[in-house]
């Protein structure tokens, strides 16, 4: 059986962020023979070994599960908690605050290198984007917000309690969670598709008290702001809650062949 070829540690300089990226690819089997191919752009590249990218994607290929498609895995580095959020605003603490720079890094120095190195598609419709936590919270604001480049995303355990104001400030659930404000007061963008994975052991807060964990309860609530946009549950949104699911790798490594099949289905 034919394997994946991998490339890690591979480098981009960086003008918008100010340093060097570090990326690791990984292309299909038979690759050589291909050309227009899907790309799937992974935040926290970085955790490639920890989350059995390789093996998943050797067993996927082995079984012809999915497509064949080209894996991008981005490296972050000790700014991870300015460059992942949401590029329009920071949060309360400021975090975030260099997120459009990052933004701006992906559309402007990343894509156009990915396209002019590799033999990938330039179509929205071709290219994606996944990550965990606040890097799952950075791509769903980055394929949100940029729809003529990225068309599907797949965020695990995301950090959508990202907020413009402390609790103690007068914080409301409805008004200031910046991601579901920025769905609310956004476009329908026709193509575009959503996949959500929580584990029921994500944390323990329940700032509500409603019985529900923040973790599932926000991620909910986004798939909601979604529909009322017009996107069917079910079909343009999927939503995987895993039983005794953690806030780690562990956790996401498990669910990652589910998210692959969503996404390139043979």
């Amino acid at each position: 059986m034919q394997k994946v070829s991998i490339f890690k540690n591979q480098k981009i300089l960086s003008t918008f962020l100010n340093r060097e990226v570090v990326f690791d690819i990984v292309l299909p089997p038979n690759y050589e023979n291909l050309s227009n191919l899907k790309v799937l752009y992974m935040n926290d590249g970085q955790d490639f070994d920890s989350l059995q990218i390789e093996k998943t994607l050797n067993d996927l290929y082995g079984s012809h599960s999915i497509d064949n498609f080209v894996f991008v895995g981005l490296h972050t580095n000790e700014n991870r908690l300015k460059e992942y959020g949401t590029a329009s605003i920071p949060d309360y603490k400021n975090r975030g605050n260099m997120a459009g720079e990052y933004r701006n890094f992906i559309l402007t120095e990343f894509f156009p290198f990915i396209i002019a190195n590799y033999k990938t598609s330039s179509l929205s419709r071709d290219n994606y984007f996944c990550g965990f936590s606040l890097g799952g919270l950075s791509a769903m604001d980055l394929v949100w917000g940029n729809p003529d480049y990225f068309s599907k995303v797949g965020v695990f355990s995301g950090s959508f309690w990202w907020r413009k104001k402390a609790y103690e400030d007068g914080y409301d659930d409805h008004n200031d969670r910046i991601m579901h404000v920025l769905v609310r007061n956004g476009n329908f963008n026709v193509g575009q598709k959503f996949w959500f994975e929580c584990g029921t052991n994500d944390e323990k807060d329940d700032r509500n008290g409603n019985g529900i964990i923040d973790s599932i309860d926000d991620t909910l609530d986004l798939i909601k702001e979604l529909e009322a946009k017009g996107y069917k549950n079910g079909e343009d949104v999927t939503y995987v809650e895993i039983k005794g699911g953690e806030h780690n790798q562990q956790t996401w490594s498990e669910a990652m062949p589910l998210f692959l099949k969503w996404l390139l289905p043979k």
